[in-house]
């Protein structure tokens, strides 16, 4: 009996421009303009890229030289050989991504009509249909066309502000941030963007459903199920293999299935942080009667359970009782700390596996366990749930959906089912994935516009899609939210007691201070952020030589890189409660950064505060907006394109370490002037499950004179919560007795100079396990020229290339950076706040022999020391 054989259409790809005055496109195939396809798989504008037929679309206005594009039709060819098998008796073309609307012809037939993105299609083939010499003809259609025609037939609808991309999108199921975001491009991409493949065969195995199970009791235990075509007198092996390739149990079966109990055979997976991530390979081997292989199909695995806890809880904070959400991983109860994704660039087919693991690397390197696949880009291709396996890193997959009122007709419904389920399908096995949500934003959206009387995707949200997840990610269901946010009655997604909530009342909506995010948690926080640019390196690559009159923050040029709705007010607000004027670019860039580090890290900060003892666990998790961009922009992206981190990045990492010390000051009020007395609140986190005894160091130091103070205390923190420390007035030099009379608890005055640190300094030995720098605000009420000479010391030793920095006086937000030329440098560390005293050490891996620049509060241009 014939094995299946399998052909990869990788090569003799071809493509041109659809000519409309041929009437059929198979037509086409014979005449000229065909152009070599340069990669594969394929994607239009990186072919005419490096055709060196448009600019790229991603330096200066280029963009708007390129719409074209995406208004006329493309077809793409293969040409491939074919010679028929011994006994084998069907065929099948398997096509893992089309982008979007596409027929397909196999040689002059159409064989398939394409019209979601998101879907595997399968199209089961005649062997006689196959020739020696075969052409597959692809004729892609204008997505963006097919849109408005749905939309006058079938009636405009709400679908985000008009820098979320035209409303139509919601009728076509095609990425949507393809359509305009407002941190991406317009860019309307087609082509074959994954593999295309042949098999042919007699039988073979068309689907395994492998379930890697933990128990209550944490026992593993693996259930294997497979689905056989033209096989019924053949048998099936499965094996299951560790990481060393080493059979673990292996069984012939004359079913389908097996149930095995692995009891102290495997061993347990956990996310990054609390244990190890071992994986095993499931292979399932279709066996003729005499023992020839058939057909293989291989599955890598881990064992864990997960739980999205939702229970009441014991007591109120401050918003009231309510339930909890949060994620309980084999048992244990977890704060998810992580990010938002947004696919990582507008030219799917430039994303190779190296750069998904450099992406996820760093996200893991930051101490984040959780990142959050965001409803309005693409289901991303199995090697990205594969690294997040690898490291450790929970997934959160939304459904993609994302801010509109999409349809809910029957073969729209029909659609985004087989759409659903291709995608659960293969992603079920994968022990990252911890939840499947239906939506993005898109009750929230209905709710805050308050005019639209339905939501027809209702359908899908509540009935299509938990019904998919649960029928096939059974016996140990994945869970399902059905939408982010989603919460209290009526769908008010702004519930800070119940499910998860977005909060933009910071950068947007109420646009309050940044230090009100104290005020404005919930259950789990799943979107958050303020915007800030990236480094000068990767704002001289968009500008491409444009002249000095775009060198400021408010030209055209730079507003063409950065497509926040009303960025320019938006940021003027928060730069101006936080900062002084200025109009110099590179001041004002790191002003935005330093900005966006202070603001994102105090919330993180603030809200793991409330991740308490059980039934006091208020705040289940926080996740930024965003992790990444798709193109060079200013952005709310925590590291720019080129994933070069901003100070954020940095600060973030510091918050969700697994022991962190915590600030909250508190000011007396003096009218509108808040500068004198203040209160103190310490508190620490330990993610760990057992306790940390440390002692509690506090040293506060006076910007304008030489006063100091220092007093440690001994403390424990308990396991898996944050534990309150001490609370007193905020220390400070004497009164000055032309200040305001001391009111209420204050014991100290003139504390609008003094900085305030706290260090964690472990039991034995003394290191320093945590620490925190607490500064007077606002920023721009501090005197520059109280920050400008603090005598930093900048110390390198090459061999090691760790970098030692250490000051006289306190320094706000210290960016290191490699002068001359040379590849990026990886920072195990930046954008610190160093106090006298204490010295800091940073790896800079790859900075060779560069010379050091650095930029601070006060002055910020970067300079040599």
């Amino acid at each position: 009996m014939t094995s299946v054989r399998i052909l990869q259409l990788s090569s003799n790809w071809s493509w041109k421009q659809r000519e409309p005055s041929v009437t059929s496109v198979v037509d086409e195939i014979g005449t000229d303009g065909w152009k070599s396809a340069l990669v594969y798989p394929s994607e239009i504008h990186i072919e005419l890229l490096k055709h060196k037929l448009i600019p790229d679309p991603y330096l200066g206005f280029n963009e708007h030289k390129v719409q074209w594009i995406g208004e006329v039709e493309w077809l793409y060819q293969c040409s491939f050989d074919y010679s028929a098998g011994p006994d084998e008796t069907h065929g099948l073309l398997e096509f893992l991504g089309l982008d979007t609307l596409c027929d397909v012809y196999l040689n002059g037939k159409k064989i398939l009509e394409a019209d979601n993105q998101f879907q595997t299609h399968e199209v089961t083939l005649e062997l006689a249909s196959l020739k020696p010499q075969n052409t597959l003809l692809l004729h892609f259609k204008s997505a963006h066309h097919r849109a408005k025609e749905l939309e006058a037939d079938m009636g405009k609808v709400r679908a985000g502000s008009t820098n979320l991309g035209d409303p139509s999108r919601v009728y076509v199921r095609k990425a949507q941030y393809d359509w305009r975001w407002d941190w991406g491009p317009e860019l309307m991409t087609c082509g074959p963007y994954r593999p295309i493949t042949l098999k042919t065969y007699t039988s073979r195995i068309q689907e395994v459903h492998t379930s890697a199970l933990l128990s209550d009791e944490n026992v593993p235990s693996l259930q294997v199920h497979a689905t056989l075509e033209s096989a019924s007198d053949l048998s099936i092996r499965v094996t299951l293999s560790d990481e060393k390739k080493t059979v673990i149990k292996s069984e012939d079966v004359s079913g389908t299935s097996v149930t095995w109990d692995l009891k102290g055979m495997v061993e347990t997976w956990w996310p990054v942080g609390y244990g190890a991530q071992p994986l095993y390979t499931v292979s399932v081997l279709l066996l003729s009667k005499v023992g020839q292989t058939i057909d293989e199909s291989t599955t890598r695995v881990g064992f864990r359970r997960v739980k999205l806890i939702q229970e009441e809880l014991k007591e109120p904070d401050q918003y009231g009782t309510g339930t909890s959400f949060l994620f309980e991983i084999n048992g244990v109860r977890m704060f998810m700390g992580g990010s938002n994704w947004v696919p990582a660039d507008n030219f799917l087919t430039t994303i190779t596996s190296e750069r998904y693991r450099a992406w996820l690397t760093l996200l893991r390197d930051g101490n984040q366990n959780m990142v959050r696949i965001w409803g309005g880009g693409i289901y991303e291709p199995d090697v990205f749930y594969d690294i997040c396996d690898e490291l450790g890193i929970l997934v959160w997959q939304d459904f993609q959906f994302a801010c509109g009122v999409y349809p809910a007709h029957d073969s729209f419904v029909a659609s985004v089912r087989k759409e659903a389920e291709d995608n659960v399908k293969r992603l079920r096995h994968h022990p990252s994935i911890a939840l499947f949500c239906g939506n993005n934003e898109d009750y929230q959206m209905v709710l805050q516009w308050g005019d639209v009387p339905t939501l027809p995707a209702v359908k899908l949200y509540e009935g299509v899609l938990p019904e998919v997840v649960a029928a096939l990610t059974g016996p140990q269901p994945i869970p399902y939210h059905r939408g982010s946010p989603y919460g209290g009655k009526g769908w008010d997604t702004s519930d800070p007691t119940v499910g998860d909530v977005h909060q933009w009342n910071i950068w947007g909506g109420k646009e309050y201070p940044y230090h009100d995010y104290v005020k404005l948690g919930g259950r789990f926080v799943s979107e958050f952020g303020i915007p800030s640019h990236p480094e000068m390196k990767t704002i001289e690559y968009w500008m491409d030589g444009a002249g000095e009159e775009e060198r400021h923050a408010q030209s055209a040029l730079m507003a063409q890189h950065c497509r926040a709705g009303q960025f320019e007010r938006r940021l003027a607000i928060l730069m101006n409660e936080n900062f002084r004027v200025t109009e110099d670019l590179e001041t004002y860039v790191y002003n935005t950064r330093l900005m966006a580090s202070d603001g994102v890290g105090y919330a993180y900060q603030v809200w793991r505060r409330k991740w308490g003892g059980p039934g006091k666990q208020y705040t289940g998790g926080v996740l930024v907006w965003q992790l990444n961009d798709c193109w060079p922009v200013t952005s709310w992206a925590i590291a720019d394109y080129f994933l070069r981190p901003k100070p954020v990045y940095f600060t973030i990492a510091r918050q969700l370490a697994t022991h962190t010390v915590g600030i909250l000051r508190t000011y007396y009020e003096f009218g509108n002037y808040q500068s004198y007395g203040a209160s103190l609140e310490i508190w620490g986190t330990n993610a760990s499950l057992t306790p940390l005894r440390a002692t509690l160091e506090l040293h506060c130091a006076d910007l304008k004179s030489s006063w100091t103070h220092t007093e440690t205390h001994i403390v424990t923190l308990a396991p898996n919560q944050a534990t309150e420390l001490l609370a007193l007035p905020c220390p400070g030099p004497p009164r000055d007795i032309a200040g305001p009379p001391l009111t209420g608890d204050a014991q100290f005055t003139t504390t609008h100079t003094v900085v305030v640190s706290a260090r964690l300094l472990a039991e034995e030995g003394g290191s320093v396990v945590a620490r925190y720098a607490d500064w007077p605000q606002p920023l721009r009420h501090v005197e520059p020229s109280l920050l400008r000479d603090p005598r930093l010391v900048v110390d390198v030793d090459a061999a090691t290339s760790k970098v030692t920095v250490s000051a006289a006086r306190p320094v706000k937000g210290l960016w290191l950076s490699a002068l001359g030329d040379g590849p990026d440098v990886r920072w195990s560390d930046n954008s610190l706040d160093v106090m006298p005293g204490d010295p800091q050490v940073v790896v800079a891996h790859g900075l060779d022999a560069r010379e050091i620049a650095v930029a601070y509060l006060g002055k910020e241009k970067a300079h040599k020391l």
